[in-house]
């Protein structure tokens, strides 16, 4: 991998400098309703600059530009160094964009990559059910043909922003005499269809945080056949690469958290001397970049895979595993600095950050068990990047 910029580059670093000199995001590009003016303007100009959707062809609503690495690790990093969001690391833009531009039709790429990418609508992601967590292949929520349409019925759980939601892509079994891996497909659903119920599930989050766990019950919920993406029946292959873009997008902004976390030691003090200056929070701090530095060079590894068109391998498989466990010490590590404020949430008066750092505690520790638990993830490594038998299944009685 050649890290080396020339003068080209020198030269967009201080185009990328300039635009952030001049433009100022919204305070947040949130999920919520009333966040929705603000993010959609911001999204679409720095889609404009090329910031954001920047190699997503234009006729899906994207900048158009070539893949360039180097221009990728440039962008990131000036963005990091002001603390602004290049992008929204959403569902929809990180998971389904990705999955259509792989297995959608025309239709469905021009229909709904643009409104995505630009934050028009939010989606939510339709997997996992009461029953079908780990084994998510024995899904039960049936899509019985009807007409033109299916017929949704059943309950999915842990559907993240469901309650904000326009659109969701969930998984539902349309051929019921087929073996589990391969009877399901992949729809796209509109939340406002009759039939859908979303009932909120309170967590230890509490309000702090605005990532909401729901409950979707579908009742007869009609969705046209032309919403499939892919051919019906092979919803699994596309699910996979739907989990797979999902685990690549948490090695998103690593280095982004860890300027944050240095910035909150500088200014927070303890016996009125800052944290930075204590040798055991450096310490920390400092073993956290090392660790920050090694997901930032593993993006750029799997990113130059993606850039050649050749499989990531295992490189692929330890991203969700290594990267929620590093945000989770790097919340430990500030809520530690606060010390007794650390305690704090529910936007109190002493409260740091708006707390940002008790949500992103909170969020990090139950994406440890989320979309894959860490032991279902180091199963994964095993059997499929390292080649090691299966584990045994427990015996029946």
């Amino acid at each position: 991998m050649d890290l080396e910029f020339d003068a080209r580059y020198d030269d967009f670093r201080s185009e990328v400098r300039e635009f952030l000199s001049k433009h100022k995001p919204p305070k947040s590009l949130g999920v919520a309703e009333e966040e929705a003016s603000g993010r959609i303007t911001w999204l679409s100009l720095l889609i404009e600059h090329g910031y954001w959707a920047r190699t997503i062809p234009e006729a899906y609503g994207g900048y158009g530009a070539p893949p360039d690495l180097l221009e990728t690790v440039i962008m990131d990093e000036e963005f990091n160094r002001v603390g602004v969001a290049r992008g929204f690391n959403a569902q929809g833009p990180s998971m389904l964009v990705p999955t259509l531009l792989t297995h959608g039709s025309e239709e469905q790429r021009k229909r709904w990559i643009s409104p995505t990418m630009r934050g028009e609508i939010i989606w939510c992601q339709g997997y996992s059910e009461p029953g079908s967590g780990s084994d998510l292949a024995s899904l039960q929520t049936s899509g019985t043909e009807d007409g033109d349409d299916f017929l949704l019925n059943g309950q999915k759980i842990w559907t993240s922003t469901a309650d904000k939601a326009q659109m969701c892509f969930i998984l539902v079994r349309t051929e019921p005499d087929a073996k589990k891996h391969e009877g399901i497909s992949y729809v796209l659903l509109p939340m406002d269809t009759p039939g859908i119920e979303v009932q909120r599930l309170e967590t230890m989050s509490g309000s702090i945080g605005e990532n909401s766990f729901n409950q979707v019950f579908l009742t007869d919920v009609r969705v046209p056949r032309a919403n499939v993406v892919g051919k019906r029946g092979e919803g699994w292959k596309i699910a996979n690469t739907t989990l797979k873009h999902e685990r690549s997008s948490l090695n998103a902004n690593a280095e982004g958290t860890l300027l944050r976390l240095a910035k909150l030691m500088q200014k927070e003090t303890i016996g009125g001397v800052p944290a930075m200056a204590s040798p055991m929070y450096r310490d920390r701090l400092m073993k956290l970049q090392a660790r920050a530095l090694t997901m930032k060079h593993h993006g750029m590894r799997m990113l130059t895979c993606n850039l050649k068109g050749e499989p990531a391998g295992v490189a692929g498989l330890i991203v969700k595993l290594q990267n929620c466990q590093l945000s989770f010490d790097m919340a430990a590590l500030a809520i530690d600095v606060m010390g007794e404020l650390g305690a704090l949430y529910d936007h109190t008066k002493y409260e740091r950050e708006r707390g940002y750092w008790q949500a992103l505690s909170m969020f990090s520790l139950g994406l440890i068990i989320g979309g894959g638990t860490a032991q279902i993830q180091k199963n994964i490594i095993a059997e499929h990047g390292l080649g090691l038998p299966r584990e045994p299944k427990p015996a029946k009685v």
